[in-house]
């Protein structure tokens, strides 16, 4: 960590102009786009039950995150100031993540497809593959466990050093916190998902890790990102309280989404009265 003497990021790229704008934008309406075609053939198909719009809304919320996120002014700001790459990862992999996976795009695609391809997804979806990804351990440790290497190394500056590093960067945040969030609290189905406890524990893990980075950082121990120490100690802020908010959402999601076990709502309906 630089001292406070006001300098340039060493990840500082030059833009991409138009191209860095126009290519978020097209492809955050082609996944608008495919999502509300789905739910309109789902309501076609079916009229009468047709596709709850409240996960319509979630996960167009979570595309609009996506491009607070990726546009100006917070693009810019990121490309200038640590602060601004943190307001990014929290929107890009926490906040985003959940509002899409509570969109439920697994459900309406099965619902969607044609039976073959249904047939193909959901044999997908039961493989061990598939089954290693929803795991909320792997989530929790592709999305908080890779903090420490990020920010602790001299991976974040050489990372970013490059356009296309920045790009692998928010395609990684995105992809673990949408894994993490669809393990705690998806509503899509998740054949190998454990049940609530072990995914509090998860959760809880993934509390603790972030507030023990951002309490580091925010101390000076161990940053090996150059930026000045305003900047790194604002950062450790946003991270500090923004990802405590979300993971309260994702705790909140997790007790709306909860459904108690066929066998114990079963025992519990047969049980006869004392």
């Amino acid at each position: 960590m630089a001292d406070g003497t006001p300098h340039l990021h060493t990840h500082h790229v030059e833009s991409g102009g138009a191209w860095e704008v126009l290519l978020p934008v097209l492809a955050l309406l082609a996944c608008a786009g495919g999502y509300l075609l789905l739910a309109r053939r789902v309501r076609r198909r079916n009229p009468v039950r047709g596709w709850n719009p409240w996960r319509t809304a979630g996960f167009c919320t979570g595309l609009l995150l996506l491009a607070a996120a990726l546009l100006p002014p917070v693009a810019a700001f990121a490309h200038r100031d640590f602060r601004g790459h943190m307001a990014q990862h929290m929107l890009i992999g926490m906040y985003a993540p959940l509002a899409l996976v509570l969109g439920a795009p697994m459900t309406l695609a099965l619902r969607a497809l044609p039976a073959p391809h249904a047939r193909r997804l959901t044999a997908f979806l039961h493989s061990g593959r598939a089954r290693l990804l929803a795991h909320p351990v792997t989530g929790l440790l592709l999305s908080t466990g890779s903090l420490a290497p990020l920010y602790f190394t001299p991976f974040y500056d050489a990372v970013t050093a490059r356009p296309a590093g920045h790009w692998l960067l928010h395609a990684h945040f995105l992809l673990a916190g949408c894994l993490f969030a669809h393990a705690v609290a998806g509503p899509d189905p998740a054949p190998a998902r454990p049940g609530v406890r072990a995914r509090l524990v998860c959760l809880g893990c993934a509390i603790a890790v972030h507030a023990s980075v951002a309490q580091l950082m925010y101390g000076g121990f161990w940053v090996a990102v150059g930026a000045p120490v305003p900047q790194v100690r604002g950062a450790a802020e946003i991270m500090y309280y923004g990802g405590d908010i979300a993971e309260l959402l994702l705790a909140a999601a997790l007790v709306a989404t909860w459904r108690p076990a066929r066998g114990a709502v079963t025992r519990h309906a047969v049980r006869p009265a004392q």
